[in-house]
């Protein structure tokens, strides 16, 4: 009988797989081996895709003329830092006493990648034994055993493999093609009007996109005109409780339609709010009527659990952290058994998981922060419906479901940091609000007309809290915005003595600047950023970039300085020289800059990965894109132009930084 042979993506994973199943002989230089199975594991990436000058030396030297660089076959190269790895992985592959193998390496695009890389630098034998894929959602003992029982046939994959392979070569190409491009026509222009060392011009598929909602973002904000406005609030006795109204204009209102309006409930001129309230004043009885009053119920549910970007954006609001940063400690707790794999997309449960997720509830009784809720949803089985639920929908599920607390683990919480425990606390706390009840409010609104004029007045009072017993009580929440006013005496058709008026002054605002956390959740709806959850919902699927490589690009941008990052406030802005390079672009690649066409090209991929649509369909579209832009800008002459641009943009900046001294072919690499 032939061997076993598990291929992990990193040690640690290899190492937890080899104790899980009994693989306990010496380890050996790069593997693990017992009398029947085999444990080895790469280092990430093996191999890469070569640079131009191994397809003809010729293109080591940036020209206009040899591009676009179109290859019809691609080469791949073992990369040399990690060489020794590669070949030991590769000799036990083609070991003649391994009869199946395992890829264990992370469940992902990504994941599927590092695999087949390594086994195309293969012997072709290798792809004639018995493959199979395991596809884990957590490193427990008894996930990593389902995950072996259930592997299937590694040609499930292929599409997914497809998609990865696809992923790779379209960077690859957009990254030299119009990195060289650029540098070639605007490369030595930028260094010169910064004054620096020779930089070349970093272009991607994703990255130069997220730059352009940076800069775009910038320049709203720079564009935008305060604009003060006046709204008059009115004063009610409610039985010596003061009820304050909000003035608009509604039907047979003397404003009604009219010019000096900003919006319906304010003026744009102080004098003509004070007219309002000197007519107002006239009127007598100074009494304002009851014409409507409504009173409803209004019930808030838990919130979708996490997903990568959802954590994100929560670690950099409530703890200052950068999307790598969380991505780095989501991985930890993931490794260290705590939690499920954190490069997920989804924000529910599985139909199989939820069947069996009072076992990680149970878990959680260990946790002391929590424990008296996971104690309290198992006593009263409050998970027993969660599968029927909003929280479980295996169609809204592609590789993994959200990230959630396996129960396990815990005996590595006195190795966290303070911040990692903190992250772990945010994430089991999303976990366990799912199994409580919505929160409910009391709301009451009442419209009180004074002569042909109404006020509005409204409350909101959390009546029960439900899922927010499960809330930080230390963080500002939902029911701290709530005043408590028993309303309960108001009828329709009664009337409140008016107490006085008054002119309140408000302006408006200029849009946000990104934070990283917001950033990625544009980055997920394809560019939008949408505050309200329930809505980022309804449109996800067709993002910018994965959940996997969101915060690299952020952290690329900031490294390359294009970007930058306040790590107190975790806001982004636009470089001086990032400025720069977006006028590049947008003067000659502007489709580059289009978070829609980036998304659709993500969601091209995932085609591929579904089957939807072939590999070559794919390529003969990205080719065609590049052939078209890359040609088109060989006859560009803008030189005037675009240094007009640059003035434009230094003006916004106190000096003039120097650019990043960078090499073309590192440049190219990592575009």
């Amino acid at each position: 009988m032939g061997k076993w042979l598990f291929i992990a993506e990193k040690p640690s994973v290899a190492q937890e797989f080899a104790r899980v199943m009994g693989v306990s002989g010496p380890r050996r230089d790069g593997y693990m081996e017992s009398e029947d199975k085999v444990v080895t594991w790469c280092v990430g990436h093996l191999v890469t895709m070569s640079y131009p000058e191994k397809y003809d030396a010729s293109l080591k030297k940036w020209k206009i003329e040899s591009l676009p660089f179109l290859p019809s076959e691609f080469k791949y190269e073992v990369i040399s830092d990690v060489e020794k790895q590669f070949n030991i992985v590769r000799s036990l592959l083609e070991r003649p006493d391994v009869e199946r193998i395992y890829v264990c390496t992370d469940s992902g695009r990504e994941g599927e990648y590092i695999y087949r890389l390594v086994e195309q630098m293969s012997d072709p034998s290798v792809a004639r034994k018995d493959r199979r894929r395991v596809w884990i959602d957590s490193q427990t003992e008894e996930e990593i055993k389902r995950g072996i029982a259930e592997a299937k046939d590694l040609s499930e994959y292929d599409n997914l493999s497809a998609s990865a392979y696809l992923r790779a070569k379209e960077d690859y190409l957009i990254g030299i093609n119009f990195s060289r491009i650029l540098t070639l026509k605007y490369g030595q222009g930028i260094t010169n009007f910064l004054g620096g060392k020779w930089s070349a011009v970093s272009a991607g598929r994703v990255m130069t996109c997220v730059l352009g909602m940076v800069v775009r973002r910038e320049r709203e904000i720079r564009d935008f005109v305060k604009t003060s406005f006046y709204r008059v609030l009115g004063q009610f006795d409610m039985n010596g409780t003061v009820l304050e109204g909000e003035w608009k204009s509604s039907p047979g209102s003397q404003y009604e339609n009219s010019p000096l309006l900003y919006k319906e409930n304010g003026f744009k001129k102080r004098e003509d709010a004070e007219k309002l309230i000197s007519s107002l004043k006239n009127v007598i009885p100074q009494e304002g009527l009851i014409e409507e009053l409504t009173r409803k119920k209004e019930k808030k549910a838990a919130p979708l659990l996490y997903n990568l970007a959802e954590l994100q954006n929560d670690c950099s609001r409530l703890f200052k952290l950068s999307p790598d940063q969380t991505l780095s400690v989501a991985q930890e707790l993931y490794e260290k058994k705590m939690t499920t794999y954190p490069r997920t997309d989804a924000r529910v449960l599985s139909t199989a998981v939820a069947k069996e997720i009072y076992k990680n509830i149970k878990g959680l009784t260990g946790y002391e922060p929590m424990a008296a809720y996971a104690t309290e949803i198992l006593d009263k089985k409050a998970y027993a419906s969660i599968a029927k639920s909003r929280y479980t929908n295996d169609k809204a599920i592609t590789d993994h479901y959200a990230i959630i607390p396996t129960g396990a683990g815990l005996q590595n919480l006195r190795s966290l940091s303070s911040t990692s425990a903190a992250v772990y606390k945010e994430i089991v706390r999303r976990f366990l609000a799912i199994f409580y009840p919505a929160a409910e409010y009391d709301k009451t609104a009442v419209t009180l007309k004074v002569e042909k004029e109404r006020f509005y007045v409204n409350f909101r009072y959390l009546s029960k809290e439900g899922y927010l017993v499960t809330a930080d009580k230390s963080r500002k929440s939902d029911k701290d915005d709530d005043k408590v006013v028993d309303t309960s005496s108001l009828k329709k058709g009664q009337t409140l003595t008016v107490l006085g008026y008054n002119i309140k002054e408000g302006e408006t605002s200029p849009p946000k600047r990104y934070t990283s956390g917001s950033m990625i959740l544009a980055m997920e709806n394809a560019g939008q950023l949408i505050e309200d959850e329930s809505l980022r919902e309804q449109i996800k699927g067709s993002g910018i970039g994965t959940s996997a490589t969101r915060a690299e690009i952020l952290k690329r941008l900031v490294k390359i300085r294009y970007l930058s990052l306040n790590k107190k406030t975790q806001v982004i802005t636009p470089e001086l020289q990032g400025e720069m390079v977006y006028d590049a672009v947008e003067v000659s690649i502007r489709s580059l800059l289009n978070p829609e066409l980036t998304a659709s090209w993500e969601k091209g991929l995932t085609y591929v990965a579904e089957g939807k649509i072939t590999p070559d369909e794919y390529m003969q579209k990205l080719e065609k894109y590049i052939s078209q832009h890359v040609n088109a800008m060989k006859d560009i002459h803008n030189e005037t132009q675009i240094r007009r641009l640059y003035q434009r943009d230094a003006a916004f900046y106190k000096t003039k930084p120097k650019t990043r001294s960078t090499s073309r072919k590192k440049e190219e690499s990592k575009a």
